[in-house]
């Protein structure tokens, strides 16, 4: 059960619209905030004690910069919209300067057994990680009108950084999709009977300008949740989208029973999307525009993989035991 005054957090960011996974976040952080200063409210505290939270993270925890950053974010939020005393733009505490880990990328070979193996109720959206390059975030929200047949692409909204763009859409998944749309409208066929139903979620932009689109086919989720639940926004009756853990946990299952001695998570098939597009002749670019990229540099990273050795160096035994 939150406190009176993180309930008041999160009524604020809600009322202030932000993304239900940046509340569960910031809420983190700072009940982890909170909790590391023997429960003193923040108002009590300030600049001394969010450095010093800020630096245990890196010492106790050897947390990655990216961690860091949003338990910054969040706190930067706390005394700036909530407490209105925003902290000092010279904080001074333990950077972290952990090195970003290089990607784990399958072989094509790898990728043919990870599919034959994988579950019948998930090899479509995990087919889409790997074939459009996805986040899985970006797969199990996608809409029905974000499947675009007659280009052969996929349009993603409100991606990673709140970014738009167009990816690739293999063909040979057009008829698996032409299935889960029909199943998608078989399921908005019976919510329109329950008179509780109260459409799909919508963010609040879209849900004022688009008054009908909440019980239309094309806002609906493409890979829905087998059963209604309670919009906990306002405790109505809607139809969510599939679980993300069941995806993650079926990618891992697959892969021991494939015997694939890597680490293997939904995000490898995105790296290996990248890798593999590279490897086709692919020019960094594209791939940048395709992953959604900010920075080419990000997207560099996969130019390892691809090169012969460390920085296209070959070994001098290979040449000795040739």
């Amino acid at each position: 059960m939150k406190s009176m005054f993180m309930q008041m957090v999160v009524e604020h960011m809600r009322n202030r619209r932000y993304a239900k996974r940046t509340i569960e976040l910031y809420s983190k952080w700072i009940i982890s905030f909170i909790r590391f200063h023997n429960s003193r409210h923040p108002s009590q505290m300030g600049d001394i004690e969010v450095e010093a939270f800020l630096s245990h993270l890196v010492n106790a925890k050897n947390v990655a910069p990216a961690t860091q950053a949003s338990a910054l974010n969040a706190l930067a939020f706390l005394y700036r919209d909530i407490l209105e005393c925003p902290l000092s733009l010279e904080l001074n505490f333990v950077a972290s300067r952990r090195q970003a880990k290089l990607p784990v990328v399958l072989t094509q070979d790898e990728v043919v057994s990870l599919f034959t193996r994988i579950p019948a109720n998930v090899k479509l959206p995990v087919s889409l990680l790997y074939g459009s390059g996805l986040r899985l975030m970006e797969a199990v929200r996608l809409r029905v009108k974000d499947i675009d047949f007659d280009y052969n692409a996929i349009r993603i909204w409100d991606g990673k950084g709140g970014k738009h763009r167009i990816v690739t859409l293999a063909s040979e998944l057009k008829p698996g999709l032409t299935r889960q749309i029909g199943m998608v409208e078989n399921y908005l066929s019976a919510d329109l009977e329950n008179p509780k139903y109260e459409g799909v979620y919508l963010p609040h932009r879209l849900r004022d300008k688009y008054k009908g689109a909440p019980k239309q086919l094309d806002w609906h989720y493409l890979f829905p949740s087998s059963r209604l639940s309670i919009d906990p926004e306002n405790k109505k009756v809607r139809r969510h989208h599939i679980d993300e853990s069941s995806i993650q946990k079926a990618i891992r299952n697959t892969a021991k029973v494939c015997d694939i001695k890597k680490k293997v998570t939904p995000h490898t098939l995105r790296h290996s999307f990248a890798t593999h597009l590279l490897q086709a002749g692919a020019d960094i670019r594209t791939v940048q525009t395709q992953l959604g990229h900010s920075d080419v540099k990000t997207t560099q990273i996969y130019t390892h993989v691809l090169q012969q050795g460390a920085q296209g160096v070959v070994s001098p035994l290979s040449r000795v035991l040739k």
